[in-house]
């Protein structure tokens, strides 16, 4: 399997992680000094604190992406580690942040950090998590969220990319995984119309999907010489 990463933007998005913990940290304290020595400065203290804690949120969303290894493309990389080199593994070069494109298809690839049990609600149609670290989920931006729906936000990012990338060239209909990372998760997700896989289980259901719905290969071939083949430093 080929892999081709935007490094530059890896390097960037975790600066900017970095920087921003280290400012908050910086407003907070500011936030905490005024509250001691200066009590009736309420607009200051509040307002540090206020914006610090902001900062905090945001510098977690960063790191938590780009920032801490293994990062979620690291992960995804190490879990289809072994593929043929007919797959190309995309991080951060098309408009989602990970495809694989190869006999399986166009696929885009939605990484889940979370923990606990995973059940798809058939009545409700969308995920519930039960369990879980409640701290993080809190503090730490490691809620499930509405993960069906980011499969389709990124489905139609990934086609509206390849539709203006390849305007003359029918490509396949583009496909959404949802793995989930967290080798504490635990899926209960039978009904589910997104194929919502753990980690470990993503190389064989690429490999056997391959097999039994492959696309032609000079098409994929085509998509993937239109796209960059070395990373992007």
């Amino acid at each position: 399997m080929k892999i081709v990463s935007n490094t530059k933007l890896i390097k960037r998005n975790k600066k900017i992680g970095q920087t921003l913990t280290i400012g908050a940290l910086i407003v907070l304290a500011i936030g905490l000094y005024y509250s001691f020595t200066q009590p009736e400065q309420i607009t200051i203290t509040f307002g540090a604190l206020l914006f610090g804690f902001l900062m905090t949120q945001i510098g977690i969303y960063f790191g938590n992406r780009w920032g801490r290894s293994p990062r979620p493309d690291e992960l995804l990389t190490s879990g289809l580690k072994g593929l043929e080199d007919k797959y190309t593994l995309y991080h951060y070069v098309t408009d989602v942040p990970h495809a694989l494109i190869g006999p399986a298809g166009i696929i885009a690839l939605v990484p889940i950090s979370v923990g606990g049990t995973i059940i798809y609600d058939e009545n409700k149609n969308r995920f519930r998590q039960k369990g879980g670290n409640l701290y993080l989920k809190i503090f730490g931006q490691e809620g499930l969220g509405r993960p069906e729906l980011d499969a389709q936000y990124t489905t139609n990012d990934l086609e509206k990319f390849l539709k203006k990338k390849f305007p003359d060239l029918e490509t396949p209909e583009v496909q959404a995984i949802l793995v989930f990372t967290n080798p504490k998760a635990r899926l209960e997700t039978n009904g589910s119309p997104i194929p919502a896989l753990s980690l470990e289980k993503l190389k064989d259901f690429i490999r056997k999907r391959g097999k039994e719905k492959p696309v032609a290969l000079s098409l994929i071939q085509e998509i993937q010489k239109g796209l960059p083949e070395e990373d992007l430093v």
